[in-house]
């Protein structure tokens, strides 16, 4: 699965998003909306960016600029702000080897938002190793082609090589969810399949 498979990005907010497409800082997005574009929609509320470090001093003058507000700091390393029209937005600021290649050839969505690529983003979450994070890529793993999946073997051997075997796990986990879920979609599609089919 690509982000242009999807026709929704399901980007929230309003119209300053489009603001930020004008940005000069190289950014990607990360976090629940980029997952939504590799696998079943997951409702958020709020949008999460991604920047190499070096790069933070110009993105906040160019957010200031758009009138967003800073409103703190990540823990992850990062900043929080609110843009205008109320969206709040987390800036995430990466030292990571992979993060400057992951912002300047992004992916792209239906809309031509730039998204962090799948081995980015699996490599990002396998480093955070937060159980929603694992759990994330048990799905994406499990709606990516084979294609897909060699390009996340790639840059976990390089990036994270001490998690390879944790991701062939999860694309095992991943696949049997997937086809429980199928069966269990099947099962009540089926007359009576809400009853247990009697």
């Amino acid at each position: 699965m690509t982000p242009d498979d999807g026709a929704d990005d399901g980007i929230p907010g309003g119209s300053v998003l489009d603001e930020l497409r004008e940005l000069g800082t190289p950014f990607v997005i990360v976090g629940g909306v980029a997952t939504t574009l590799y696998m079943p929609q997951r409702l958020t509320q709020d949008l999460d960016i991604l920047i190499v470090v070096a790069d933070a001093a110009r993105l906040h003058r160019e957010l200031a600029a758009l009138g967003a507000t800073r409103t703190g700091d990540l823990s992850v390393g990062g900043s929080s702000w609110d843009l205008p029209d109320g969206l709040a937005l987390d800036v995430l600021e990466s030292t990571a080897s992979w993060a400057r290649a992951a912002v300047e050839r992004p992916a792209h969505s239906a809309e031509g938002w730039p998204v962090i690529p799948l081995p980015y983003l699996v490599t990002m979450k396998l480093e955070a190793g937060r159980e929603r994070d694992l759990r994330d890529v048990a799905t994406m793993l499990a709606h990516a082609d084979e294609a897909a999946l060699e390009e996340v073997r790639a840059a976990v051997g390089r990036y994270a090589p001490d998690a390879a075997e944790d991701l062939e796990s999860l694309r095992v986990i991943g696949q049997l969810e997937r086809q429980e879920q199928e069966r269990q979609d099947q099962g009540r599609d089926r007359p009576g399949g809400d009853r247990g089919g009697r």
